[in-house]
C-alpha cells in the first residue's frame, strides 16, 4: 500500500504495481463445484473493463447508485471495485426503483425490472459465460464487457470522502 492510496480503486493500482501475477481472489461454488482464482492482473482487467462499461456505456457518473443485485461472487467483488474506480455508489440489495442502475444475477432479474436506469444482467455461470439469450429488459454483461478497453481511466476524480457503499441500510465512503 503506498501512502496516497484513498479508495479501493487506489489499493487496486497499488497491487498491481507491487505483484501483478500474486492470487488475489478465490472464489468456490459449492453448488456448482466452480472454483476460479484470479490475480491481481486478472482481477484489475476485469475491473477495468467494467468501469469502462458503466462509465462510457451506461454514462454513469460519481454520485450515481447502482443497485447491485448479486450473491456472492468474484464478479461481485469486480462490479464493488468498478463502481468504486467510477464514483458511483454501489447498494448491496439496493432497492433497484430508487437507483440509476442495476446489476442482477438470474434469481433477481425480476426485481431489477423496477430499475427505470440501465440494467446488467449477469448469469454467474462458469467462466463468466453468457445467458444463452439476453433476459427480456436487461443487457447481457458478458456479452458487453469483452470489447471494453483494458485500462480505466474516470472522466472526473473520485472523491474518497463521497458514498461508495451501502450495506444493510449503512453508507460508507470509499
Amino acid at each position: 500500500m503506498n501512502a496516497s492510496d484513498r479508495t479501493p480503486a487506489d489499493l487496486l493500482r497499488s497491487a498491481l504495481a507491487a505483484d501483478p501475477a500474486r492470487p488475489l481472489v478465490t472464489f468456490y461454488d459449492d453448488a456448482t463445484g466452480e472454483r476460479v482464482e484470479l490475480s491481481v492482473a486478472t482481477f484489475a482487467n476485469w475491473v477495468a473493463k467494467t468501469a469502462n462499461l458503466l462509465q462510457g456505456e451506461l454514462s454513469a457518473e460519481p454520485g450515481d447508485r447502482l443497485a447491485l443485485l448479486l450473491p456472492a461472487h468474484w464478479q461481485t467483488a469486480v462490479w464493488l471495485l468498478a463502481c468504486s474506480s467510477v464514483g458511483v455508489t454501489a447498494e448491496v440489495g439496493g432497492d433497484p426503483a430508487g437507483a440509476d442502475l442495476v446489476v442482477a444475477g438470474p434469481d433477481t432479474l425480476e426485481a431489477g425490472l423496477a430499475c427505470s436506469g440501465e440494467r446488467i444482467a449477469l448469469s454467474l455461470a462458469p467462466l463468466g459465460r453468457r445467458f444463452p439469450t439476453a433476459p427480456a429488459g436487461y443487457a447481457d454483461y458478458a456479452v458487453e464487457v469483452p470489447s471494453q478497453g483494458d485500462r480505466f481511466a474516470p472522466f472526473a476524480p473520485v472523491d474518497p470522502g463521497a458514498p461508495a457503499l451501502v450495506v444493510d441500510g449503512t453508507e460508507r465512503s470509499g
